[in-house]
């Protein structure tokens, strides 16, 4: 009689008790070809198992690597207001460059709009209403690093209302041209001045007429021309801006004076959108975010006017002058101060003071739930305090 002794690898085709197993020659044929055929099929089973669990384990992984896939620019992506601005897009021969990027949003955000050649510059005018409305003409400027989309909501009810309005983009910002420092235009007050002389000209506004006004620098420079053209306005309406000699200012003007990291922030494509969600108490949605972040992404131009006109302000002269020129017995039209007091920027004493600077014609109307950017915030409550004070 032969002994077999079964291999350690057929242990799992055993039970224990079989460990010093021992048949008969023949049977012991019959039963290595049975065990063989047995471990042919376990084999078979095992091998088919394993591919299954190997597969599972396969999509498991790729759906892992899908769902957590590194992305180097969460920082940007994953906030809502600038998700647009650099992202990783599925196919990036196709889609991920700025080229395409711009081709998706270039005609975004010129409602009302036109061009307008004055002089050598060229404008970009957002106008609703006509010149047969009987109830007067408003011009709305905005501030900086802003654009008049933000007045488009405002002004399209104000022409509904029967008023015929105009909200240009200041030479440098939005739409509208950006020269090169030095040529053909420096960014000075002066300039601004001028260059606005001359665009009111062309578009036909006659004196006087109604002037809005809302923002830091250019916003600012609104009413230092107001100061200079009294006889031209007969009323007045500001949204946020800095009227006080202590006027705080952003720190975004402060970077831009600062040689070196003044030519890296002028260039950052989401800082107007920043600009915006900072000073209030909302986050822009992305077609709005899109409008503000254009002009700085599609070229150098905008940011680099910003940072010019931001060395050439003497921000503390200014609203030294806004404060003097706007005080009783030196402005004695109607005034309405329409006040965002969400505003991160401008606290509402700000306004408070400027009111007690001339009581008899300042009218302080303050707007909850809006904050820098009234007009952005909450357009149908300036609407409703403009028509009324109008």
């Amino acid at each position: 009689m032969a002994w077999t002794l079964i291999s350690p690898s057929l242990k799992l085709l055993q039970s224990s008790s079989m460990a010093n197993y021992s048949v008969s020659s023949s049977s012991s044929n019959k039963y290595k070809n049975g065990l063989l055929s047995k471990r042919r099929r376990l084999a078979v089973m095992a091998s088919a198992s394993s591919e299954e669990d190997k597969n599972k384990n396969n999509s498991k992984v790729k759906g892992d690597e899908k769902e957590l896939a590194f992305n180097p620019f969460g920082f940007v992506t994953d906030n809502p207001s600038s998700r647009s601005a650099i992202q990783l897009p599925e196919s990036p021969a196709e889609d991920g460059n700025v080229g395409q990027m711009l081709y998706r949003i270039e005609d975004k955000g010129k409602e009302y709009g036109s061009y307008v050649k004055s002089g050598k510059l060229r404008w970009f005018v957002r106008e609703t209403g006509s010149s047969e409305r009987k109830r007067g003409t408003i011009v709305f400027l905005h501030g900086a690093p802003t654009q008049s989309f933000s007045y488009r909501v405002v002004m399209a009810q104000m022409a509904d209302a029967g008023f015929h309005c105009f909200a240009p983009d200041w030479i440098g910002f939005g739409f509208s041209d950006k020269p090169q420092p030095g040529y053909g235009f420096n960014y000075t007050e002066e300039e601004f001045h001028v260059a606005f002389d001359k665009l009111l000209e062309v578009l036909g506004i006659e004196s006087p007429f109604i002037l809005v006004v809302q923002g830091f620098l250019v916003g600012s420079y609104g009413l230092t021309w107001a100061l200079k053209n009294t006889e031209r306005v007969s009323k007045l309406a500001i949204l946020n801006s800095p009227l006080t000699v202590g006027s705080p200012i952003p720190g975004l003007f402060k970077q831009l004076r600062i040689p070196l990291l003044g030519e890296f922030t002028c260039q950052n494509a989401v800082m107007a959108e920043r600009f915006i969600e900072a000073g209030s108490a909302y986050v822009l949605k992305l077609d709005k975010a899109d409008v503000y972040r254009l002009p700085y992404l599609s070229s150098s131009g905008p940011g680099f006017a910003l940072l010019e006109a931001a060395k050439k302000v003497n921000f503390k002269d200014v609203s030294s002058r806004i404060a003097t020129g706007f005080s009783s017995g030196r402005w004695d039209k109607p005034i309405l101060l329409a006040w965002g007091i969400s505003d991160k920027y401008l606290p509402q004493s700000e306004a408070e003071q400027f009111q007690k600077g001339n009581p008899s014609n300042v009218k302080l109307k303050l707007i909850e739930g809006a904050g820098h950017m009234p007009q952005e915030d909450w357009p149908e409550k300036v609407v409703d305090a403009l028509r009324y004070f109008l």
